[in-house]
């Protein structure tokens, strides 16, 4: 084997390991944007806690002085939300046996 074989099995390694260490260093680049994302997007979302816990506290004391019960009313809520939900379940499994021509309901 000559010293050119040898020259060229070293310059491919050495292209080799160029195009890996750019590609490890985009890489990089985008771990890094990425953990910004979260920070931001975690910093995003504590506030919007906050601001409706805020929300929440106000909404509680309004309710309370008119004589709003807000577990009922939300109660309520859940079941309307159910009902809506199996409703629509529902008339998706009658449009489903309509489709296949089944008579049975």
């Amino acid at each position: 084997m000559g010293f050119g074989d040898t020259a060229k099995k070293i310059q491919t390694l050495a292209d080799r390991a160029e195009r890996t260490y750019k590609k490890i260093s985009e890489l990089r680049d985008e771990v890094d944007e990425t953990q910004e994302t979260v920070i931001d997007t975690s910093e995003r979302v504590k506030t919007l806690e906050n601001e409706m816990a805020e929300q929440r506290a106000v909404l509680d004391a309004v309710a309370e002085e008119v004589g709003v019960d807000l577990e009922r009313v939300s109660t309520e809520a859940h079941i309307a939300d159910a009902e809506e939900s199996a409703t629509d379940d529902g008339d998706a499994d009658d449009t489903d046996d309509a489709e296949r021509g089944d008579d049975r309901l």
